[in-house]
């Protein structure tokens, strides 16, 4: 039985553990290191089992060029233990992520990643909504709409937090 919890102070060795299994390098364990240390994980959530944590999401606020007055979020990193995968635990932290994105009153949340993944939880092309990123990506860069209110006006850059810079560019997936 997998539990999906907001991360706790007592998590953040285990979470760290989970992105270096997850992952070939250390960048996005890093990653969440600085987003967490610089006040921006506004979304952070373990899946947990009776084994310990398995998993890990985390959303942190993006910003708009030109500035638009809404909040929103990216989708990065994410990640499951290895030998956890395809057991529905992204699913549950996508999921459950996105609700809690909603409840914080964000209109939209972005993700750079894999399309075919992230297109059945309902992301698709944010260039279909006229939002560009920093990142030169175009399939896949992705968002997932919340609300049918304010959103940033069609062109928008979408500005990932500079703890994003150490990434390198992925481009296209």
């Amino acid at each position: 039985m997998v539990t999906i919890r907001p991360e706790q102070p007592r998590d953040i060795p285990a979470v760290r553990s989970v992105h270096q299994s997850a992952f070939p390098t250390s960048l996005e364990a890093d990653l969440v290191d600085r987003l967490r240390a610089n006040g921006k994980a506004a979304v952070s959530l373990v899946a947990q089992d009776a084994t310990g944590i398995v998993g890990h999401i985390l959303f942190s606020p993006v910003a708009f060029d030109p500035p638009a007055p809404v909040v929103a979020f990216g989708l990065a990193p994410m990640a499951v233990m290895p030998g956890h995968e395809k057991h529905g635990v992204g699913r549950r932290l996508v999921q459950n992520g996105l609700a809690e994105c909603h409840a914080l009153g964000a209109c939209l949340v972005v993700v750079l990643g894999e399309p075919d993944y992230y297109g059945r939880f309902g992301f698709e092309r944010a260039s279909r909504h006229g939002l560009r990123n920093q990142f030169g990506a175009e399939d896949a860069f992705m968002v997932f709409m919340l609300d049918a209110g304010g959103h940033p006006p069609p062109g928008a850059l979408v500005k990932y937090a500079p703890e994003f810079s150490a990434l390198p560019k992925r481009g296209d997936a």
